[in-house]
């Protein structure tokens, strides 16, 4: 006799880079245990991150209307109830997922939740310039304790890339049989994002490599002038935003030979994938647990630590002394396009 599949939900509202970074922990629960099916509560705009997990279904919340205020969150609840769950894994682990987890547990529900290990990330971005950098748990590795807890195995030492997807007319035809360099060099906050001069040094040096094609990833308005100001002097240089959906982007990004990121969401997104992705870090640090998927240390192009000593200065690069924005400037491009070749 077949047995039922247990009803996993698992709750990971925002951000991109953090819900991004669940997808390679949720394929690899799904391929090394049987029996289970997932739905994922997140934000419709991410829906499109587990697209090709068999076993994976997506409720999306609407917070900003019909789940609104805590009779929307209540409607959201009864909602969910109707699934069928059998567990509740929390990996937010904020206001409104522990109001939910509450409502779940008061009705007898098997839920866990995520250990942010915040008291260790804050000893880590505190203000001493001689503290010892020990690198702390991954965020991967910790979605994947939450599971563990619920009495599954999962190993994430191994790897399951996605299949790659079908690219988009508009990039296909300008990239013909050329291998791809996708550059994400923008983030939330200024601490994070790779300054233009910088920008424009790393597309230079790029664009040098025969039969390659750059993409240029991001958003807004703002970066979408200075993508297109850069493209415009370089053939091999496209920018894809407003040209394709945040879907047909992940198409792109599964066909990626190598991404280069800063410590934002576009490098989990290629990591998930499987991509080989460099990142450029800036007042954050992968030792506070958020380098990108399977990622070897080589690839974590760090700034002087010696110079700038209090490195990270906050775990998402909000807080920062003013001069740390001049961290980028001991980059060394030419260390970007080393790591970069290798993979080509």
């Amino acid at each position: 006799m077949k047995l039922s599949k247990k009803h996993i939900l698992v709750i990971r509202l925002s951000a991109m880079g953090d819900v991004a970074m669940t997808v390679p922990v949720i394929r690899a629960l799904t391929k090394q245990n049987s029996n289970i099916k997932i739905t994922v509560l997140t934000r419709s705009f991410f829906a499109p991150f587990f697209k090709d997990i068999k076993e994976v279904n997506v409720f999306c919340s609407d917070f900003k209307n019909h789940h609104k205020g805590i009779l929307g969150l209540f409607k959201l609840y009864n909602e969910l109830i109707d699934l069928k769950i059998d567990f509740v894994v929390d990996l937010h682990n904020v206001l409104r997922s522990k109001a939910l987890i509450k409502l779940f547990r008061f009705n007898g529900y098997t839920c866990h939740q995520i250990d942010k290990a915040r008291k260790d990330k804050k000893r880590l971005t505190c203000k001493d310039p001689n503290k010892e950098l020990k690198p702390l748990k991954t965020t991967h590795e910790r979605y994947a304790d939450v599971f563990r807890e619920l009495g599954y195995t999962i190993d994430l030492s191994k790897s399951y890339s996605a299949n790659k997807k079908k690219i988009p007319e508009f990039i296909s035809k300008k990239i013909k049989e050329k291998k791809l360099i996708g550059v994400a060099p923008f983030a939330a906050h200024e601490s994070k994002s790779l300054p233009i001069r910088k920008l424009h040094e790393l597309i230079k040096s790029l664009s040098s490599i025969d039969n390659t094609s750059i993409l240029l990833f991001g958003g807004g308005d703002r970066q979408k002038d200075i993508f297109e100001s850069i493209a415009k002097d370089y053939q091999n240089t496209f920018s894809c935003i407003g040209k394709v959906s945040f879907s047909e982007e992940l198409d792109i990004i599964s066909n990626l030979n190598v991404m280069i990121s800063v410590d934002s969401g576009n490098g989990h997104i290629a990591a998930s994938y499987d991509i080989p992705v460099i990142t450029v870090w800036g007042v954050t640090h992968p030792s506070l647990g958020f380098k990108p998927y399977n990622q070897p240390k080589c690839n974590q192009i760090l700034p002087d630590l010696k110079k700038f000593p209090l490195i990270p200065t906050s775990v998402y690069g909000k807080n920062y002394p003013k001069t740390y924005l001049n961290c980028f400037q001991t980059i060394k491009i030419s260390e970007v396009f080393h790591q970069v070749k290798k993979y080509l």
